[in-house]
């Protein structure tokens, strides 16, 4: 049994998952990107990929790496997809990180794990945004969320409402009365209303190339990103204005 496994999770609309198959960060397609950079964290013992309807699974392998598995959720709602996925491949935590997030930070991924495994306790881990939010809800997009896989199977028992089932970690986090989670303060330099790196419609699409032809493939970590919207005050407003609208 692992003890923390990272599950990339591709679930999207068909307009969605034609964005992670066609569009390209360099030359991987968007959901290999994404996938390469969850590897690279250090405290995760292996990473998957559980992709759910509509995506075509003929399509999806292609952008998959060959070391990667990859698993097909079908007939079940999120929450219970990832109940099933872990009985395939048994571990005591799990790193979850969304496709909308092609910057998802490494580093960062890291120090979530460290902090909630150094809290035996802690059922439920993310950062926290300056308005009090797990940061996994705000557009800033480089943040991933930590659960420990028995909270998850006590969640799957347990939730009622769609949006609990659809969300898979919306219980774990908005029930601290039955769960034990731990928020740890989001860098201040980038929990900003003006960050946006999700990904979620076209303008969101030309920052994020933006930001990849300014500073590379190697060059993509919170700080430098960082960095260089505070020099850019233009793109900052355009992604203030997008936070806004919702």
């Amino acid at each position: 049994m692992l003890n923390t496994l990272g599950i990339v999770h591709a679930c999207a609309t068909a307009q969605r998952a034609d964005w992670l198959l066609r569009r390209r960060f360099g030359s991987r397609p968007l959901l290999e990107w994404i996938i390469r950079r969850v590897t690279e964290s250090a405290r995760l013992d292996g990473v998957i990929v559980l992709a759910t309807d509509p995506i075509d699974p003929r399509r999806i392998q292609d952008a998959v790496p060959l070391d990667v598995p990859l698993l097909i959720g079908e007939g079940k709602d999120p929450l219970l997809q990832f109940a099933d996925a872990l009985e395939k491949y048994p571990a005591h935590s799990v790193v979850r990180v969304r496709t909308d997030s092609p910057f998802v930070d490494p580093g960062l991924i890291d120090r979530l794990v460290a902090s909630a495994v150094s809290h035996p306790p802690c059922d439920y881990a993310s950062y926290c945004c300056r308005d009090g939010r797990p940061a996994i809800l705000s557009p800033v997009g480089v943040f991933a969320e930590w659960f420990r896989v028995d909270a998850l199977r006590r969640a799957a028992r347990a939730a009622r409402r769609s949006v609990d089932r659809q969300g898979v970690t919306t219980y774990l986090y908005s029930h601290p009365e039955k769960f034990n989670v731990r928020l740890l303060p989001a860098p201040r330099q980038i929990d900003r209303e003006d960050v946006r790196l999700t990904v979620d419609r076209d303008e969101d699409w030309e920052h994020a190339l933006t930001i990849f032809d300014a500073l590379g493939p190697e060059g993509l970590d919170w700080q430098r990103i960082a960095s260089l919207l505070d020099h850019q005050p233009a793109l900052r407003s355009r992604m203030a204005a997008l936070n806004r609208a919702g």
